[in-house]
């Protein structure tokens, strides 16, 4: 007997999914969770009925999770060849894997981005550097919750660390060297979009989150200790029990034309589900860094948002599905 069509979520961090199952639930939608950590993929059968939302993640290696990249490429790649609906598919989770790809393509959208130069070989990252004024900082091209993100005040504090033990080699051999920048007011802010609309803005605090601003409340917690961890990057310490949130939502944010770019980035892209980060600094510029494709959402924004963005998602797939399969009982968002 054929299974009825549904929503798949394909994802290989199980922390970080809860908010989402609670939104479908919620919403009454069919949904099934596609693990992609290891498997098998029978490229004689026809996927089934449904609507497929990636959500691979460039830190899945951190997890040890280092085959879940690949693995998602393929399953992607079959899923479009059988002309299955996906949401943020094979083009969008290259986006996801390179920060090289997410920067010369928001350049190319006319959308403004710090200066970056990307070197291959522990010698080209400080061949690339010395041109740099300082401070400048590295990052991975693929990574995520600030991997690989340091920052140096000396072109001689680069070399020490690049020559030492201690250096972090990037996943794919990929290093950004980029200007280092301030944020005016102390923050960064995350645009999220969902369906090509925007759900809200979210202020990241960069003074006591430094280059760790992941939004997942997962992300705040040390596995291993169980304790708030203390950002790399960061300028005003917390103390073990200070309860101060990293994120707050900015309010009358859509007035803002950044937002309007960004909407037609994403049909440019083909981008459905995103998180788009930028920072504005003391010489009036706002320059995009980061484009996440498999955004998660703060408990503390979404307890105060005019809207949820994992209601909104499931809302809005569930709305795919609706129309994909009328026969279905989905619920489709905004009907």
């Amino acid at each position: 007997m054929t299974a009825a069509p549904k929503i798949y979520a394909l994802h290989e961090n199980p922390e970080w999914f809860p908010p989402f199952a609670d939104a479908f639930a919620a919403e009454g939608l069919p949904m099934e969770e596609w693990l992609l950590t290891e498997g098998t993929l029978d490229l004689d059968a026809s996927p089934p009925e449904g609507i497929f939302w990636s959500r691979i993640s460039a830190s899945s290696h951190t997890r040890e999770h280092g085959l879940s990249k690949d693995y998602a490429r393929a399953v992607l790649s079959w899923l479009e060849a059988h002309g299955r609906r996906v949401v943020n598919g094979r083009r969008v989770l290259e986006l996801e894997m390179s920060k090289v790809d997410q920067l010369t393509a928001l350049r190319a959208a006319g959308i403004d981005t710090p200066r970056t130069v990307a070197a291959v070989g522990r010698e080209q990252v400080l061949q690339a550097a010395e041109d740099f004024p300082t401070p400048f900082v590295t990052k991975h091209n693929q990574g995520g919750k600030g991997l690989g993100v340091r920052r140096f005040d000396s072109y001689a504090d680069l070399e020490e660390y690049v020559r030492g033990e201690e250096y972090e080699e990037p996943v794919d051999g990929i290093t950004l060297i980029q200007e280092y920048v301030v944020a005016a007011d102390g923050g960064i802010t995350r645009v999220e979009i969902v369906g090509h609309e925007l759900v809200y803005a979210v202020r990241g605090d960069t003074e006591r989150g430094g280059f760790q601003l992941c939004p997942a409340d997962a992300c705040a917690i040390d596995p291993a200790t169980g304790r708030p961890i203390m950002p790399p990057g960061a300028t005003i310490s917390m103390a073990p029990d200070e309860a101060v949130g990293l994120f707050s939502l900015r309010e009358g944010y859509a007035d803002d034309p950044i937002v309007g770019k960004y909407i037609d980035f994403t049909r440019r892209l083909g981008l459905e589900v995103t998180g788009i980060e930028n920072i504005r600094t003391f010489d009036g510029r706002t320059l995009t860094y980061d484009v996440n494709t498999n955004t998660n959402y703060n408990s503390d924004v979404e307890a105060v948002a005019p809207r949820s963005g994992p209601r909104q998602i499931a809302r809005y797939l569930g709305g795919l599905l609706h129309e994909a399969y009328p026969q279905t009982a989905a619920v489709a968002a905004g009907r």
